[in-house]
C-alpha cells in the first residue's frame, strides 16, 4: 500500500496540549466493525459496552523523564532523548536520540552542561542518534529523576509542567523503561477499573518498552518498505494463561492500545494461543492481516500516516477508520496523546 493512502487532514486547533480535567471525562467514539454504526459518548461510558467474561489487557509500562536539556561550550541549546535499550548500555555509554546538536564530524566529541554537577559528552552522531557517557557513576535513572523531563511528543508546543509527571502516565504505570506513553490507557481511573472488575470484566497486564520503534515517521512510499525498530515485551505466564482462557470461553480479549496489540500478535501461535514472552518483538502491522488474538480495541486517534494509524486501519479496515476519523473532526475530538478515545469492536 502507498503511504499516501494513509493521510488526513487535521486542523491544528484540535490537537490537544493539555489532558481533560478528568481521566474518565474524555470523549469515546464506539465504532462497530461489522456494520460501521458510529456512536459516541463519555469514556467512563465503555461500561455499557463491554460484558461479564471480557477481558481488557493493558500495558503497564511506566514512562521515564527521558528528555534531557542542556547546552554546549558555545552556549547552544541541546536536546537528549535517552532510548530505553539503556539496560544494555556499552562500557556506561547511553543510547540518544539528539535535537539542535548541529553539523557534527566524524568521530567528533561533543561536551554537553546540564546544569550543577552534571555533563556529559556525546560522540558516534549519525542521523540524529548519538551516543553518551555522563561525569556520574550514578544510575541512569537517578540521573534522569534529577534532570529529565517529560518527553511529551514534539505536537505539544509547551514544556512540561507539574501536571504531566501524573497525567502522562497510566494510572496502572508499574514497570519504568518507556519514552513514551501508552495513551489509550490515560482514560482509565481506578474507580472505573473497579467498576468494570464488579461488572465482571476481567483485567490484566503485560509490559512493552516503547522506544522509537513506536514513533518513528514512515519515510517510505510504500508502507511495505517501512521497518519497525525492536521494542522490549514481557507477557508474565498468568496474563498468558487468563487471555487463552477468556478465548476457550468465548469472552473477547480487547487490547488498550496498539502496544498491547503488537504485543499479543507477536507472542501467539497459529490459533491464537498467547504465549509466556521475553523479547524483543518489531512486528509492525498493517492491512492486511489477520489478527489472532484481540477481538476489540482501545485507542487515540493518531497521526496521519503513522504505523499506529496503520494498525486501527489493519483491525477495523483503512476507509472505516478514515470516515470514522472525519466524524470525530467534525465533532470536534481532541486528537493525539492527550486526546479523546475510540473503542473498535
Amino acid at each position: 500500500m502507498k503511504l499516501e493512502e494513509f493521510d488526513y487532514f487535521l486542523p491544528r486547533s484540535l490537537i490537544a496540549q493539555y489532558p481533560t480535567p478528568e481521566r474518565e471525562e474524555s470523549r469515546l467514539l464506539v465504532l462497530e466493525r461489522r456494520d460501521g454504526r458510529i456512536e459516541h459518548c463519555l469514556f467512563k461510558d465503555i461500561l455499557h459496552y463491554l460484558s461479564p467474561g471480557d477481558l481488557l489487557v493493558m500495558n503497564n509500562t511506566r514512562v521515564i523523564p527521558a528528555r534531557m536539556v542542556g547546552r554546549k561550550k558555545s552556549g547552544g541549546r541541546v536536546e537528549l532523548l535517552l532510548i530505553p535499550s539503556y539496560n544494555g548500555t556499552n562500557q556506561g555509554e547511553f543510547e540518544v536520540l539528539v535535537k539542535n546538536l548541529g553539523k557534527v564530524k566524524a568521530n567528533e566529541k561533543i561536551e554537553i552542561q546540564f546544569g550543577e554537577g552534571l555533563s556529559g559528552e556525546i560522540k558516534r552522531v549519525k542521523g540524529g542518534r548519538g551516543w553518551i557517557s555522563f561525569s556520574t557513576k550514578e544510575s541512569i535513572l537517578n540521573i534522569l529523576e534529577k534532570y529529565g523531563h517529560v518527553p511529551l511528543p514534539p505536537y505539544i508546543k509547551r514544556k512540561d509542567e507539574p501536571l504531566d509527571k501524573d497525567r502522562y502516565q497510566t494510572v496502572f504505570a508499574e514497570r519504568e523503561g518507556s519514552i513514551a506513553a501508552p495513551t489509550a490507557g490515560f482514560h482509565f481511573t481506578f474507580s472505573l477499573l473497579q467498576s468494570l472488575k464488579e461488572k465482571g470484566v476481567r483485567l490484566t497486564f503485560l509490559t512493552l518498552h516503547i522506544g522509537p520503534g513506536t514513533f518513528t515517521s514512515v519515510k517510505v512510499k510504500n508502507v511495505e518498505e517501512h521497518s519497525m525498530e525492536a521494542e522490549w515485551v514481557e507477557i508474565p505466564e498468568e496474563t498468558a494463561q487468563i487471555i487463552n482462557e477468556t478465548k476457550e470461553k468465548g469472552g473477547r480479549v480487547i487490547a488498550v492500545g496498539t502496544t498491547t496489540t503488537r504485543s499479543l500478535e507477536s507472542f501467539c501461535d497459529e490459533k491464537g494461543r498467547v504465549q509466556t514472552a521475553k523479547g524483543c518483538t518489531s512486528l509492525f502491522v498493517y492491512p492486511p492481516y489477520s489478527f489472532r488474538v484481540i477481538d476489540g480495541l482501545i485507542t487515540n486517534f493518531h497521526l496521519p500516516k503513522s504505523t499506529l494509524l496503520m494498525l486501527v486501519s489493519a483491525f477495523a479496515g483503512r476507509d472505516l477508520i478514515l470516515k470514522a476519523y472525519q466524524e470525530a473532526i467534525e465533532k470536534k475530538y481532541r486528537f493525539y496523546s492527550y486526546g479523546d478515545a475510540m473503542l473498535i469492536l
